[in-house]
């Protein structure tokens, strides 16, 4: 394995920095389903954490209602995230989220939840 380390200089101190790459899903949801969504999140198998390139992930929630959650990921790089989103893992790790869209989708309701996926090259820690 190689690991390549970037750096940077700020009030005359070497910062390393050990992310390359953030991926950021903005996941919307109606009120009346937050709390399954962050259970979903507490009880997350944790399929991505063996994924090559994965560093670390956070799953913040916003102050204000209606707002988005932000599911920030970080990886060594943008392909060893495009290979989690086409990986047996990723369906995994998603399955009970897409079980219960097609659910309200067949009862003719409105998604319970909205997803967007933003990614970033990242430039300083």
């Amino acid at each position: 394995m190689t690991l390549l380390w970037q750096f940077y200089f700020c009030k005359n101190k070497i910062i390393i920095m050990t992310k390359k790459f953030a991926a950021i899903n903005y996941i919307s949801c109606l009120p009346e389903f937050e709390p399954t969504f962050e259970n979903l999140f507490a009880t997350r198998k944790g399929a991505i954490d063996t994924m090559p390139g994965f560093v670390d992930m956070e799953v913040l929630k916003p102050s204000k209602q209606g707002e988005p959650y932000l599911i920030l990921s970080h990886w060594d790089n943008k392909e060893s995230f495009d290979t989690w989103t086409k990986s047996p893992e990723f369906l995994e790790g998603h399955k009970r989220g897409f079980a219960m869209l097609e659910q309200a989708k067949q009862e003719g309701k409105p998604a319970p939840m909205k997803s967007e996926f933003k990614v970033y090259k990242i430039i300083a820690e």
